[in-house]
């Protein structure tokens, strides 16, 4: 079978190579993938990869082979994955624990789009708590999380300002309920709740718009910036503030994938797809996602010749 793997070279980071298909663990199912959507976080990986990765963490397609355990769905099932690597490929194997099965009326493409960024705008929320009624800010807002966390902060009752860089890439965030400012400094605050996930300067000054009492939830560092606190600032500041670090891995992943499927079944959840391409256009994608040229998630469909 065919799969991409990485050069190392920032210009064309991923090449095809013919590689043998995968054997799946007792506990994994083999799934000929139909559509896959890299993130940002995997373009910075790629820059430098490690020996033996194997991209791709966000996957939809059919099962061919079922675990042989006798868990997780059968042969012929369309499904939603999230392996830990490899899902840049014709066939990945996925543990069952991080499959959720896919309704007729959800394609692959939306599928393909929701794992990392889902799951992560799922349990991002979890940590901050509820929100209804709430004054929330959202910091690098127009990637995919970030239109996931809007969509579902403001249909739980948020009331939601998103930083985003530019007016065109607010556009769908203002559709979604959001009010939409292009520098964190224009947020006009107190905020109960701030989700931050930029670094570098956003940070501070994000930092500085949390009522007294209130929690900052640290879930990214978009800008690669490392961030620097002044302690005589926070004196100034608002007091008694929560920082919280925020990761989003740990599995099983099956529960809320199943969750966000539901969501798009029900017409609670849009995926914000700005690009879809064949996957022989993968390498180019990648760095038009690196460089912020794309807004919302990319998704590569792998149905036509790779070369």
């Amino acid at each position: 079978m065919q799969r991409l793997i990485p050069t190392g070279d920032p210009a064309r980071p991923v090449a095809f190579a013919e590689s043998p298909q995968p054997v799946p663990e007792p506990d994994e199912a083999l799934v000929k993938v139909d559509a896959f959507a890299p993130n940002r976080g995997e373009t910075f990986l790629l820059e430098r990869p490690r020996p033996g990765w194997l991209p791709g963490k966000d996957i939809a397609g059919l099962v061919v082979q079922a675990a042989a355990d006798g868990s997780g769905p059968g042969i012929g099932t369309r499904v939603v994955g999230h392996p830990a690597q490899g899902g840049w490929a014709e066939y990945a194997a996925v543990p069952t624990h991080s499959l959720a099965v896919l309704p007729d009326t959800v394609d692959s493409v939306r599928a393909a789009a929701l794992p990392l960024a889902g799951i992560t705008a799922l349990r991002l929320l979890r940590t901050a708590g509820s929100l209804a009624g709430r004054r929330v800010l959202l910091t690098g807002a127009s990637g995919g999380v970030g239109h996931y966390v809007t969509e579902l902060a403001v249909g739980a009752g948020a009331e939601l300002t998103a930083v985003t860089a530019t007016p065109q890439r607010g556009e769908r965030l203002t559709a979604l309920g959001a009010r939409v400012v292009h520098e964190v400094t224009d947020a006009e605050g107190p905020f109960d709740v701030v989700l931050e996930s930029t670094g570098g300067a956003a940070l501070p000054a994000a930092l500085a718009a949390v009522r007294p009492g209130g929690t900052l939830v640290w879930f990214g560092q978009a800008s690669r910036t490392p961030v620097t606190l002044d302690f005589f600032d926070l004196l100034s500041g608002p007091e008694r503030v929560t920082i919280r670090h925020f990761h989003y891995a740990g599995a099983p992943y099956g529960p809320d994938l199943a969750a966000l499927v539901r969501l798009v079944e029900r017409g609670r959840l849009h995926p914000e797809t700005g690009r879809t391409a064949d996957w022989t256009r993968t390498a180019e994608t990648l760095v038009d996602l690196r460089e912020r040229r794309i807004r919302g998630k990319a998704v590569l469909l792998t149905g036509g010749t790779a070369r």
